[in-house]
């Protein structure tokens, strides 16, 4: 979870120009003042570079907190692993 949090604490540098250690578990959209509709969709592209990875609306719709999103993003890693490994 760690390594997944440190990397989501770069891409909310990217979208939104916060300091990264201001980025915990704990912080939500009420905590970023630019994190609003539109920049919940500039986070969702920030995540995407910064991981690799495609989000499906339903992904988005999840992606309330930090934890929330850390947790789709390792569940999106581990199928990404598994389907790499078959």
């Amino acid at each position: 979870m760690e390594e997944v949090l440190t990397k989501v604490q770069t891409a909310f540098k990217s979208a939104f120009d916060l300091d990264p250690r201001s980025v915990t578990l704990e912080t939500t959209p009420d905590h970023v003042p630019a994190w609003d509709s539109m920049g919940h969709v500039t986070l969702a592209s920030s995540l995407e570079q910064t991981f690799g990875l495609t989000f499906d609306v339903d992904d988005l719709m999840e992606m309330e907190n930090v934890r929330e999103i850390c947790r789709v993003v390792q569940s999106k890693l581990a199928k990404v692993a598994h389907a790499q490994r078959a």
